[in-house]
């Protein structure tokens, strides 16, 4: 039996990378996972390969309706959820003199107020005893060069755990922080590229991380499904760092 059996979790953000991943992991343990995303081809692809213990529903969590449907489609099908996972958020790079308005609205919108309106939108279907999971980022505690705003926004992200902890006291719900360091996703590859340094940037992590490399999307998946099942019980408002050591020493 898994860690999960029997249990509903929804992820947002949930058709490719870390998102994916925790799905892929979560199924395999046992739950029903709803995956929620913006883009039709990505969510049948997920679906292809999670099978049928999973429903993927489009949306995007910065629309405050299309949350309402998600939740009301859980409510409906599953009567609630047991694990949360705020997951879906965003970055791209913007050193200091060149950020724009439309860059700090992009980044806040969708790391903040999205995983805001996340949970606040899903907690009165979670169930006593359950686990929601933020995703946060080495970022969010050190010093990010041309990643300001994205850093920002999930120091916000950390913070919203410590004093949702407190808002939930006597519920039985638990939130905690997932934050990972450079993970190789489609994603971040990408983000790297664009830069013509890709190589050099992988490097620097390499170099820096005491484990000698990068992270692989299923060793965070790892760990969500420890902060989602009762292995954690004891855990609220924590941040669990899956980095190699990157930000820790």
């Amino acid at each position: 039996m898994g860690k999960l059996e029997g249990k509903t979790a929804v992820i947002t953000g949930g058709a490719s990378g870390i998102g994916l991943a925790i799905a892929k992991r979560f199924v395999a343990e046992g739950a029903f996972v709803y995956i929620f995303g913006r883009r039709q081809d990505a969510l049948d692809a997920a679906l292809a390969e999670l099978g049928t213990a999973a429903r993927g529903i489009r949306g995007d969590i910065t629309k405050l309706e299309h949350l309402d449907h998600l939740f009301e489609t859980v409510k409906t099908e599953k009567a609630g959820i047991d694990v949360l996972v705020a997951n879906a958020g965003v970055g791209e790079f913007a050193p200091l003199g060149t950020i724009t308005p439309d860059h700090y609205s992009w980044t806040f919108d969708i790391n903040v107020k999205g995983t805001l309106f996340t949970v606040q939108k899903a907690l009165p279907i979670v169930k006593a005893g359950g686990s929601i999971i933020l995703t946060g980022s080495t970022v969010g505690v050190m010093g990010t060069p041309a990643m300001s705003v994205y850093s920002a926004s999930k120091a916000a992200v950390r913070n919203f755990a410590r004093s949702w902890a407190l808002d939930l006291k006597g519920t039985g719900v638990r939130v905690n922080v997932l934050s990972p360091g450079a993970t190789e996703t489609q994603t971040v590859m990408d983000l790297f590229a664009q830069t013509g340094m890709q190589d050099e940037i992988i490097a620097g992590f390499v170099e820096k991380s005491p484990l000698g490399r990068i992270g692989n999307p299923s060793e965070t998946a790892a760990v969500a499904a420890f902060l989602a099942s009762d292995d954690s019980s004891f855990m609220t408002g924590s941040e669990v760092f899956v980095d190699g050591g990157y930000a820790q020493v």
